[in-house]
């Protein structure tokens, strides 16, 4: 029960300070997912307050998560979270610039799912490094691939034009590549789901 009111605490905190965390039928999907799916190992791109990591590390499974951040400050609250719910020793968080980091990840043993929740307009650089790292029979899921709805509208502000673009392109690329097997679901902020098969 302690561990339950810890993750609400994490929750409410992160949604007062406007981070973005997993919206909850988004979480929900997802969770659903990964207790099919009983990964081993899981890679997370943007772990913010570590809310997503905590919550993929708490499944039956109890898998490993490595997870990737660039802001500083984030890290460190996510590294205090994640501390808080007893789970250090499962979740490893990684200070970074992902576009950098993955690069240079060569791993033997690879990722049974990927997730990709950072920066919308480095989603083709996380995709290609995601399908390096993944498994055969792999899972990458990516949040927000609908960005509010501008994805799929005629949405062409100067602001988020090319967090917009690139998005459209992922999801082009993710239809259309034949190592991946994909779909998109409109709940929370869009989901992209994605099988591999190398």
């Amino acid at each position: 029960m302690e561990k339950e009111e810890t993750l609400k605490r994490i929750k409410k905190e992160a949604l007062e300070n406007k981070v973005p965390i997993l919206q909850d039928a988004s979480l929900d999907l997802i969770l659903m997912i990964l207790n099919i799916k009983n990964p081993k190992k899981i890679l997370e791109i943007g772990t913010a307050v570590g809310y997503s990591a905590i919550n993929f590390a708490s499944i039956d499974s109890a898998p490993f998560v490595k997870t990737i951040e660039i802001k500083e400050n984030m890290y460190n609250i996510a590294k205090e979270n994640i501390k808080s719910m007893e789970l250090q020793n499962q979740i490893e968080v990684v200070l970074a610039d992902a576009t950098e980091y993955l690069k240079n990840l060569d791993e033997e043993n690879l990722y049974d799912v990927v997730f990709i929740d950072a920066a919308k307009g480095q989603y083709l650089v996380f995709l290609e490094n995601a399908i390096r790292l993944v498994k055969d029979g792999g899972l990458i899921i990516a949040d927000n691939v609908l960005f509010k709805g501008r994805v799929l509208s005629d949405y062409n502000e100067h602001k988020h034009r090319t967090a917009v673009n690139r998005l459209r392109t992922y999801l082009k690329l993710i239809e259309e590549d034949k190592r991946l097997k994909s779909t998109v679901v409109n709940i929370g902020d869009g989901v992209a789901i994605s099988i591999v098969k190398k």
